[in-house]
Order: C-alpha cells, then structure tokens, then sequence
C-alpha cells in the first residue's frame, strides 16, 4: 500500500509515472504524426527519447531501467502493477516498444 512507503518511495513513484505518461503521450504523438504526415517541433525529441529508453530496457534484460532502484527505495510494487495484472505488467513494456518502433518505422516510411 503507498501509505506504507518512505517519502523518498512515493515521490519517486510519482516521478516514474509522470515519466511513463510522458512516453505514453510521445507513442501517441509519433503515431498520429506517422498516420497523418505531419511534423512537430518534439517529433525529434521524442523519437530519440524513446530510442534512448529502448537502448536501457534492452541493456536491461527487457525490464524498466528504472525498477531496481524503486526496490532500493523500498517499493517493490513494479510501477505496471499497480494498473495492470502482474502478467499484463510484465508484458507492457515489450508491447510499448513493439508500439512505439511500429510508429517511428510508420514515420521514417512516411518521411
């Protein structure tokens, strides 16, 4: 339960969300720029951003570079967890980058 966790536990739950929702949003955008040729000045930002994240996660065994140091802050609740069944969680973040590679190969093809 949050109530559980340190100060240092829960801010930086939060920070990793906020970070996720910012990766959600970047999948998003990539997606909609790749269906409709569009191009924005974040475009760039965020494919690299993504690339960035899937260089860690792959250098990390598939897993968010992000979990063993929640474990040290004493949440051992992988962000994913908290919204998803634990299968479904452990399957999010390969589904995620499958998504969003499918959207910047949509980009590139577009370009």
């Amino acid at each position: 339960m949050s109530s559980d966790l340190s100060p240092a536990a829960l801010a930086f739950r939060a920070g990793h969300a906020a970070i996720s929702v910012a990766f959600l949003g970047a999948i998003g955008h990539i997606w909609w720029c790749g269906l409709t040729g569009r191009r924005s000045r974040l475009l760039r930002v965020e494919v690299a951003a993504l690339a960035t994240e899937g260089v860690l996660v792959g250098a990390n065994g598939g897993d968010c570079p992000l979990g063993p140091l929640q474990e040290r802050l004493g949440d051992p609740i992988p962000l994913f967890e908290l919204v998803l069944p634990p299968r479904a969680a452990k399957l999010a973040v390969p589904v995620l980058g499958g998504v969003a590679a499918t959207g910047i190969a949509l980009l590139a093809r577009r370009a």
